[in-house]
């Protein structure tokens, strides 16, 4: 499955902290207020750990960021040192749902992540959205527990 004409996959860039990428994480979940500054020093820090950190957007025919991703490629003592990626912070525009820009980004995390030698991709979600991710050739590997703060 293609993108819409026009439309981009490719890494985070500095520059799209003004380019919508803020407004799009908030369709997910709470960001917060994040300045400029801010968003640069943890851009530089993903940047300064290409193997760990690969955010990605899906941009519109006028370069607005629409869609978000994150792969992070966990190094494990088990499997022989194997990689494990793990997909985050997946967020599409609301304007923009139904373009299937979500199965395009999951499918293009998985084979970033499958290329760089990763045993297996994980990923969290809500039981609501298990469907979809079933439809990106996911299946439901577990219950995931947490502690929040």
């Amino acid at each position: 499955m293609g993108l819409p004409q026009g439309y981009t996959f490719r890494k985070l860039q500095v520059s799209d902290y003004s380019n919508n990428y803020i407004e799009t994480l908030k369709v997910l979940t709470t960001v917060g207020e994040v300045s400029q500054a801010r968003f640069e020093e943890l851009f530089a820090h993903w940047d300064s750990l290409p193997q760990l950190y690969q955010p990605h957007v899906i941009t519109n025919e006028q370069g607005v960021v629409v869609a978000t991703g994150m792969l992070l490629v966990e190094k494990k003592m088990i499997h022989e040192c194997g990689l494990v990626g793990h997909i985050e912070d997946i967020a599409i525009a609301t304007s923009e749902q139904g373009k299937k820009l979500g199965y395009t980004m999951i499918t293009n995390l998985t084979q970033i992540a499958e290329a760089a030698g990763c045993y297996k991709v994980i990923l969290d979600c809500s039981t609501h959205n298990i469907g979809f991710y079933e439809k990106c050739g996911y299946t439901n590997g577990g219950t995931q527990m947490v502690k929040r703060a």
